[in-house]
């Protein structure tokens, strides 16, 4: 059974930092690039960054700079490391396969307030 649990959200001041995990299980997780995601209600859920199974990796511009993706294939898990946080970061943040998506997970919540 595919599962993906994502772990790391919470609340933190603009310029502060988070960084997020997300386990997967049930996939070949390393024959995957994998993506991470982020929704804010009433919009359409966006791709921030990927990472290829080799370690290459794209960040959507409004994170470039910011935001590091990283994977660790035998623990199957991929993480998203943010930094200089803004207000818009404000989101539910979720993994998934880059292509082919299994089941969402439930996310984790990112506030950025002061």
């Amino acid at each position: 059974q595919v599962q993906l649990v994502e772990s790391g959200g919470g609340l933190v001041q603009p310029g502060g930092s988070l960084k997020l995990s997300c386990a997967a299980s049930g996939i070949i997780f390393s024959s995957y690039i994998m993506g991470w995601y982020r929704q804010v209600p009433g919009k359409q859920r966006e791709l921030v960054a990927y990472i290829t199974r080799g370690g290459s990796d794209y960040y959507t511009d409004s994170v470039k700079g910011r935001f590091t993706i990283s994977r660790d294939n035998p623990k199957n898990t991929v993480n998203l490391q943010m930094n200089s946080l803004k207000p818009e970061d404000t989101a539910v943040y979720y993994c998934n396969k880059f292509t082919s998506p299994v089941r969402w997970g439930q996310g984790t919540q990112v506030t950025v307030s002061s």
